[in-house]
């Protein structure tokens, strides 16, 4: 069982509702979102970010490798009666990629994660129809205090001119940068509370 199989029953806080409510906002305020509009989320957990976009665009695929957090997600989705919104166990790392295509594709807090940024950029372009958008929100770069121990299985957030290099060797174009939150933790021995700011990237597949 993963760390975040373990953490999925108890996943859905007040804080990590907000974060989803105002990253939600900030892709509202840049993207032309419509109702025609496939989506697919990446790295979905419990698909907070999806229920906060689900009235603004279409049918929803949403996946995760971690199976404990997609049970929560399904129950969700059933306990809500959505027809739109489809779970997958999907890991673009190691996995082929589904055969459908999407007209957006956005991702939350889980880009640190994946070890190979330029290959996932490059799997979320082959996913997209072209002129289809790419969000993906994630920590500015900070000094490893986020994960503390276990900042050297991650990356320690990212400086903004690199990753846009990145999605634009990916084929995005229109890429903007945006503040889209500030997540405020704990950190260190002493545990004194800490912000740290979240962006939000937006590019468009050429």
């Amino acid at each position: 069982m993963s760390e975040f199989d373990q953490k999925a029953r108890d996943w859905d806080t007040p804080q990590k509702q907000q974060r989803a409510a105002e990253i939600a906002k900030a892709i509202r305020a840049t993207v032309p979102l419509t109702q025609e509009m496939a989506a697919f989320e990446y790295g979905c957990g419990t698909g907070q970010l999806s229920f906060e976009l689900r009235e603004d665009v279409g049918a929803i695929v949403l996946a995760d490798t971690s199976e404990g957090m997609l049970e929560v997600l399904r129950e969700k989705i059933a306990a809500a009666g959505v027809d739109a919104m489809t779970a997958l166990n999907l890991d673009l790392a190691t996995q082929p990629l589904p055969d459908a295509r999407f007209d957006l594709i956005y991702s939350a807090m889980t880009l640190h994660h994946i070890p190979d940024t330029e290959q996932i950029l490059g799997q979320f372009s082959a996913l997209l129809n072209p002129g289809g958008y790419l969000c993906i929100a994630d920590l500015d770069q900070e000094d490893g205090s986020f994960h503390g121990h276990d900042a050297h299985h991650v990356h320690r957030g990212f400086a903004r001119p690199e990753l846009r290099k990145l999605a634009e060797a990916a084929g995005f174009t229109d890429i903007a940068f945006s503040d889209a939150f500030e997540v405020k933790r704990e950190v260190g021995q002493t545990g004194q509370m800490r912000a740290f700011s979240v962006f939000l990237m937006v590019g468009k597949k050429a």
